[in-house]
């Protein structure tokens, strides 16, 4: 028997084939290691069409094999609907966040609509998950160890959320 999630996270960036993936897959290991996995869903759209239904891009998949997260999925837009669907919707830089505000207006959604940042608990006054996907291997890099660090962080916070 399935559990219903109490908790539901949509992680967005541009294209959904980068920074939205890799965080979708770290935190479903983090929620694994703290027992969350049933309780949380996670998922990862993108704000813009041009990669919807293309896998993530290797160079995520790659820096994420080396730290054994496996990465799923296709890409897809944020839809409506997702506004109602999920209890966060978190945004990895403040561009990502301004088109989900602007795609929310008037829903009437009580979803948590924020910067994936927010949770970083050593931002180092950075509130945008920079785009590697210009970029060569090393920003890949760089980009796994702040969303590591911050879905670490997430999880914890969850289960804050869901013992207390």
């Amino acid at each position: 028997m399935s559990i219903k999630p109490e908790i539901s996270v949509l992680f967005v960036c541009l294209g959904n084939i980068c920074r939205s993936p890799l965080a979708e897959g770290v935190l479903a290991r983090h929620l694994e290691a703290t027992g969350l996995s049933e309780r949380v869903r996670v998922d990862s759209a993108g704000t813009g069409d041009w990669h919807v239904g293309q896998g993530p891009d290797p160079r995520s998949i790659a820096v994420a094999a080396e730290h054994g997260v496996d990465l799923k999925g296709h890409a897809r837009q944020v839809r409506p609907g997702d506004f109602s669907e999920f209890t966060y919707i978190l945004a990895m830089d403040r561009s990502n966040l301004q088109d989900l505000r602007n795609l929310r207006y008037g829903s009437g959604s009580d979803a948590s609509v924020q910067l994936f940042t927010n949770f970083d608990p050593d931002p180092n006054g950075h509130p945008d998950v920079p785009d590697p996907y210009y970029g060569e291997g090393d920003g890949f890099a760089r980009v796994f160890d702040m969303v590591d660090r911050t879905c670490h962080a997430l999880a914890h916070h969850f289960l804050s959320e869901l013992t207390s």
